[in-house]
């Protein structure tokens, strides 16, 4: 397989009314480490295996942090959220869903986060389309990115917010794989709310510190 085409997320402006955000050097210490799984490259862009670039953009857009530059086999960008408000470091691996530990593991040895401060967003087709779950730990329900996880960060105990994007009528693994590589059929507006949805949900993670058992 070819080497990974550098993502490049799309930047919105800034509200007029917002605070200026600092921006941390890669390998500063960080408070929480929100890891977004997808693949690189265009023709992956806005597939439902790509949600989880898609909210972690989000989040990089309400927090106004810079734009996320190469680390750690990743793109990767840091700073406070607000005023005396958590430092958060925002990844989006770009080694392949596959080999997303890869990027995960080397970035939070650096950015010295405990694994439960460490959020993972990504897409579950075991939950139906705009349900959201988050949990900490559990299993890895034969997602690959989420093994490499396990296998980069040493332990499956981190944080998830799971977006739902459905199952095929099918459990043919090649029907499975194109189901998630596919675009959504929902429109726009609805997958939009799943992203902003999936965003509250990581926003909350953080100001509660956790997930209350």
């Amino acid at each position: 397989m070819p080497g990974p085409t550098r993502w490049r997320p799309t930047r919105h402006p800034a509200s007029p009314t917002a605070g200026p955000r600092v921006s941390h050097p890669a390998g500063a210490p960080a408070d929480w480490l929100v890891i977004g799984l997808g693949n690189p490259g265009r023709e992956y862009a806005r597939t439902r295996h790509n949600i989880g670039f898609q909210i972690a953009q989000e989040l990089i857009d309400r927090w106004s942090l810079s734009l996320p530059k190469a680390a750690y086999r990743g793109l990767l960008t840091e700073g406070r959220i607000g005023p005396r408000e958590p430092r958060v470091a925002v990844l989006l691996p770009q080694t392949y869903m596959n080999d997303a530990g890869e990027s995960a593991g080397p970035a939070r040895g650096a950015l010295q986060v405990p694994l439960e401060r460490v959020i993972v967003v990504y897409d579950e087709i075991d939950l139906p389309f705009g349900e959201i779950r988050v949990r900490a730990g559990g299993g890895l329900a034969g997602h690959n990115g989420l093994k490499s996880l396990r296998r980069g960060l040493g332990s499956p105990d981190f944080l998830r917010v799971r977006a739902g994007v459905g199952r095929p009528d099918s459990t043919n693994p090649e029907i499975v794989s194109s189901w998630v590589l596919g675009k959504f059929r929902e429109s726009a507006q609805e997958v939009s709310e799943l992203v902003s949805g999936a965003a509250d949900a990581a926003e909350r993670i953080i100001a509660e510190d956790g997930i209350a058992a």
